[in-house]
């Protein structure tokens, strides 16, 4: 991803930095609903 003329923002350790940072944000977010459902009730 291109920013300005000679900015460049890559994910952390490529492909695989990529996928590890998906896998994280979604556990994480299941991880905060089931904490929401568990202080709602």
């Amino acid at each position: 991803m291109r920013i300005g003329r000679d900015v460049e923002v890559r994910p952390l350790g490529g492909g695989k930095g990529c996928l590890v940072m998906l896998l994280v944000s979604v556990v994480a977010s299941i991880v905060l609903t089931v904490l929401l459902n568990l202080l709602l009730r």
